[in-house]
């Protein structure tokens, strides 16, 4: 007889393999199983003594990070075959030729002479990258042990940050801004490593992004007309990448090194003593009783239960084994029970006080402490959750779906007497933050606690009696500190991708030669809507603005359908920004505007991964499910927008008085949206109030005191009219 428990976690892992490529982690035995555990508790160990005690200096700091990081990547992660047919050939014989071309070059533009014996290793080395990155099924080995290729990967990867170690004096104090020619063949290999790593753990679209900019980097002059710029040699573009600030280490591997990292432990630690489970129980507790009530306990578990996790997919798989099959049970469609559930997940990486990786990149960038940040999300986040529980709430009465019996509605009482243990860690790294104190220092407190108070009912003896969760005991600890370095290895070989493209666009001006051609096309966008607009009702400044948030939107959605959240804002931030910024946009509404829409991919077809595990689940149709998860969106897509036109939103240039009429204008603005694409709102809307409420709500996103003073109204009569007319009879859900 098969074990519920066990089932329910193999679907997991099975979604979690084919959705969620920085999850998949190789399921190790015997001796690779030993090493790997040893390694990346080392690692763990490592950043949580530091977040307490002290960091190392920048460089060295990173550096440290990054070897293990990267090493364990070939260790942890298996090779993924994800192209069709040949194209995975072309692809990887392509990257190594780049390896090779990139290690030839550099030999033939070097100004000292190289010995012969150190060209035949280097150039041997690159070949064996190339060679060995070729998917031939004799190299896969298997999911339990490591394959002999993978170790030697293992060894590269974790070289060529030893070496900045080792000799760390020499290359960073005695010579600085001066490359000896093995610094360079080992930032090549670099390069190479860093590569291969990001494609393993990532996919191949941001390592071939990767490739693509270090190749616009040195082959500028023979670009066509604004794309050009004056190039850079071979060793410059290799120097300023591996040795540089702004490169391999710059501040993507710097935020994960010193915060991010500490977050991701504590929110593997606090699942381990049952924090998960709590935040459903008091997610039942306020949302269960209510029409649709399996459907909005998703919603606020997974805002919850996001807030620790950080993945979206990982999110949607863990809280959606639970609540997608509680949905269809109550008569929700299969396609609407994962759609809300991966909307849901989706809001965690937006939500305070733990908010995504690409959050603490923001704060870092902006130089805004993170607390003043979590404060600043608070609102955007919640028209977020509203606009999912609104519309969840018309579909529930659309359908005439009543809420969980009582009997499956545990008692608040009992929860909190079981389980108030729970909540000190939390609230404690919360009020650190809120006190400014740094966020790895929060986080360290977090996980110390997290591991103390687990014990608490052990210690109370019988008065312990009936407290839910789990002790921490050494060998859960020694499990904890593995999975939490393995949940860090993607993100880290993605952002150090990612500073391939920070580099060179500091080094070629490539952020304001794009940020130039959105201006243009915003510009020409708006002469051609002005042109149209005989009574004057639209302001050109605003126009030029809408169209460069369409643009920007649509750059986001398109980064964010092969590239996680944390890389489309770092690149985005780095090339799109500068754009909206000479527009007049905020600093800080743009660059919340990026990390939204960043977000919004993970539900937005063609690639919307997010929608697709949850329909693994709900055993439905994909695409269908991932559109359905975008319209349960359109909140989150309309939020940016409004943060934008009325940053007061973000307690920017704040007033009461533009604070009030913004979210007055959010509120019925989301309500307008929420029932046009529900079709729903006390009986059917047709097509004439469909489009009335697409147009009066949209124009309400500008804040306009004017506009919203005729909008709102309308927008609320339309509802109170189909909300006074007699219900018609509910549609049955289509599966």
């Amino acid at each position: 007889m098969s074990d519920p428990k066990q089932d329910a976690q193999d679907e997991v892992d099975r979604l979690i393999e084919q959705f969620d490529p920085e999850s998949n982690f190789r399921r190790l035995v015997g001796l690779s199983a030993g090493i790997v555990t040893v390694i990346a508790v080392a690692l763990s160990g490592w950043h949580y003594y530091t977040a307490g005690f002290g960091l190392h200096n920048e460089i060295a700091h990173r550096a440290i990070h990054l070897s293990v990081v990267l090493g364990l990547c070939f260790l942890v992660f298996p090779r993924q075959r994800r192209l069709p047919g040949p194209w995975e050939w072309v692809v990887s014989g392509g990257l190594g030729a780049f390896y090779l071309a990139l290690g030839v070059s550099l030999l033939g533009s070097l100004n000292e002479p190289v010995p012969a014996a150190a060209k035949v290793v280097f150039i041997g080395v690159l070949a064996a990258i190339a060679a060995l990155a070729l998917p031939f099924r004799v190299y896969d080995g298997s999911h339990k042990h490591v394959p002999w290729r993978d170790w030697i990967f293992a060894a590269l990867a974790s070289g060529f940050s030893l070496y900045l170690l080792v000799f760390f004096d020499g290359i960073f104090i005695q010579r600085p801004g001066q490359h000896t020619p093995i610094d360079l063949m080992f930032g090549v290999i670099a390069i190479a490593m860093v590569v291969e790593a990001t494609r393993r753990t990532m996919g191949i679209f941001l390592p071939l992004l990767a490739v693509v900019v270090v190749l616009y980097g040195i082959f500028g002059p023979y670009l066509p007309g604004g794309l050009a710029h004056r190039g850079y040699s071979v060793p410059r573009v290799v120097a300023h990448l591996y040795k540089g600030t702004e490169g391999i280490y710059g501040i993507p591997v710097g935020v994960v090194a010193t915060f991010v990292f500490h977050f991701v432990l504590f929110g593997i630690m606090a699942q381990l003593t049952g924090l998960g489970q709590l935040f459903v129980n008091l997610a039942t507790i306020a949302a269960g009783r209510f029409a649709g009530g399996p459907a909005k306990v998703s919603v606020v578990s997974s805002g919850l239960f996001g807030m620790i996790s950080g993945s979206a997919i990982a999110n949607t798989v863990t809280t959606g084994v639970m609540t997608i099959p509680l949905m269809k049970k109550v008569g929700f469609a299969p396609r609407f029970a994962g759609a809300v559930e991966a909307s849901a997940s989706c809001g965690g990486q937006i939500t305070p006080p733990i908010m995504g990786a690409a959050a603490f990149i923001m704060a870092e960038t902006l130089g805004i402490p993170y607390n003043q940040l979590i404060l600043v999300a608070i609102v955007p986040a919640l028209l977020h959750y509203f606009a999912i529980l609104y519309m969840v709430h018309l579909e529930a009465k659309r359908l005439k779906l009543a809420g969980m019996p009582p009997e499956e509605i545990p008692s608040l009482g009992r929860v909190l007497r079981s389980s108030w243990h729970l909540f000190i860690p939390l609230v404690v790294m919360v009020t650190l933050l809120l006190l400014q104190y740094t966020p790895f220092l929060a986080a360290f407190w977090g996980i110390t606690l997290t591991v103390a108070c687990s014990w608490i009912p052990k210690l109370l003896g019988r008065h312990g009696r009936g407290m839910t969760g789990l002790a921490i005991t050494p060998r859960a600890l020694v499990q904890g500190f593995e999975m939490g370095a393995k949940s860090a290895l993607g993100i880290g070989a993605a952002c150090a991708c990612v500073g391939f493209v920070l580099g060179i666009t500091t080094l070629t001006g490539m952020g304001f030669k794009f940020s130039a051609f959105v201006l243009d096309l915003s510009g020409v966008a708006s002469q051609f809507v002005t042109s149209l607009d005989v009574l004057g009702l639209f302001d050109p400044k605003d126009v030029t603005i809408l169209f460069g948030l369409l643009f920007t939107a649509l750059a986001c959605i398109i980064m964010g359908s092969g590239v996680p959240t944390t890389p489309t804002y770092i690149i985005l931030a780095s090339i799109v920004a500068p754009a909206l910024a000479q527009l007049g946009v905020p600093q800080l509404a743009t660059h919340f505007f990026i990390f939204y829409y960043g977000v919004l991919a993970d539900v937005t077809p063609p690639v919307a991964l997010a929608a697709f595990a949850a329909a693994g689940i709900a055993r439905s149709e994909p695409m269908r499910t991932g559109m359905t998860a975008f319209r349960l969106s359109m909140g989150k897509a309309l939020v940016p927008f409004a943060f934008v036109y009325a940053p007061a939103l973000l307690f920017v240039q704040f007033t009461w008085g533009h604070f009030l009429l913004a979210t007055l204008a959010a509120v019925v603005a989301v309500m307008g949206l929420g029932a046009a694409y529900t079709g729903y709102f006390g009986r059917p809307i047709g097509r004439a109030a469909f489009w009335a409420l697409n147009v009066l709500s949209l124009s309400l996103v500008f804040a306009d005191p004017e506009v919203t003073a005729v909008a709102a109204p309308a927008v609320l009569a339309i509802l109170g009219w189909h909300a006074w007319r007699v219900p018609a009879v509910a549609k049955q859900p289509v599966a």
